[in-house]
């Protein structure tokens, strides 16, 4: 190739066409990743920890899915109610408001 103008626009297209190549393929290779985790567990459960917040503790399972059992989750699988997540655990006593929510990230995976 010569060493002109013409030359050198050609590699820079070229250089331009290849960048974009490895912008599509890295966008395709990393489309089956998990999202990672928010920094602040709060946002992971939405309108229920403002909820879980206000509740007063110490509180069952039971109670809880009672008050809060209709309110919906995102989890990885997709949607699921706070009453469908606890109902893979016996009833616990909850101290605090925390001790739900580190129990209901762990059993939607987060």
């Amino acid at each position: 190739m010569a060493d002109d103008k013409q030359g050198r626009e050609e590699q820079a297209d070229r250089k331009e066409e290849r960048q974009r190549g490895r912008e599509v393929e890295e966008t395709r290779t990393r489309s089956d990743e998990k999202e990672p985790m928010r920094a602040d567990p709060g946002e992971e459960l939405g309108d229920l920890d403002e909820a879980l917040k206000s509740h007063d503790y110490p509180a069952t399972t039971n109670e809880l899915v009672e008050a809060y059992g209709d309110y919906e989750l995102e989890t990885q699988g997709g949607k699921r109610s706070l009453e469908d997540v606890l109902s893979a655990t016996d009833d616990q006593v909850y101290d605090t408001a925390d001790d739900v929510r580190r129990r209901v990230l762990g059993l939607i995976g987060r």
